[in-house]
């Protein structure tokens, strides 16, 4: 089985990362303007930009939750944590208090915050597939319930949920061992 990426970054992690960002690229643009004269503004942004968004994407990309054959991994820009499989009780698809809905996996013990770590959110699918962000998630749900039925982790799922992902995305409900 190959690895699986997953993971929300939490909404003040996406602050922290785009206002990092924003300073990235005003300092940029600040310092090809200072050096080179206000002439270059445009350029000053230009480099600004890239500079800010190089650094969104790195540190987005490395936010992340990492499913493999051994063990999860955590991950953000700063750390690294793992979470053995044999903490995981159960995983669940379900609503989330922004009515998104939600793929966690129930852990036992450790230090996790309410005992939950959350894979995944999405919006809820009232359509099929129309974009590649809705088919980067289909692909995301099924990648994981394929490692959650490899692990032999029992899933629940609300029936609403359920319907709406075999109705609109063909996905069929997880079967039981």
């Amino acid at each position: 089985m190959r690895m699986v990426r997953a993971g929300v970054v939490p909404g003040w992690r996406a602050l922290l990362y785009s206002c990092l960002g924003v300073l990235v690229a005003v300092g940029v643009c600040a310092v090809i303007v200072v050096v080179f004269g206000l002439n270059r503004v445009f350029t000053g942004l230009g480099a600004g930009a890239a500079g800010g968004i190089a650094l969104l994407v790195v540190l987005f990309g490395r936010d992340v939750i990492v499913l493999t054959e051994r063990a999860i991994y955590r991950r953000t820009p700063w750390a690294e944590s793992s979470i053995d499989w044999d903490r995981v009780v159960a995983g669940r698809f379900a609503m989330d208090e922004r009515d998104r809905w939600s793929l966690a996996l129930d852990l036992s013990g450790g230090d996790e915050r309410h005992g939950e770590l959350v894979l995944l959110t999405i919006p809820p699918v009232v359509r099929p597939i129309s974009n590649p962000y809705e088919q980067r998630k289909r692909e995301q749900v099924l990648e994981i319930r394929r490692m959650l039925r490899y692990k032999r982790i029992p899933v629940t799922i609300l029936p609403e949920i359920a319907r709406a992902l075999q109705q609109h995305w063909k996905l069929a409900p997880p079967s039981t061992r």
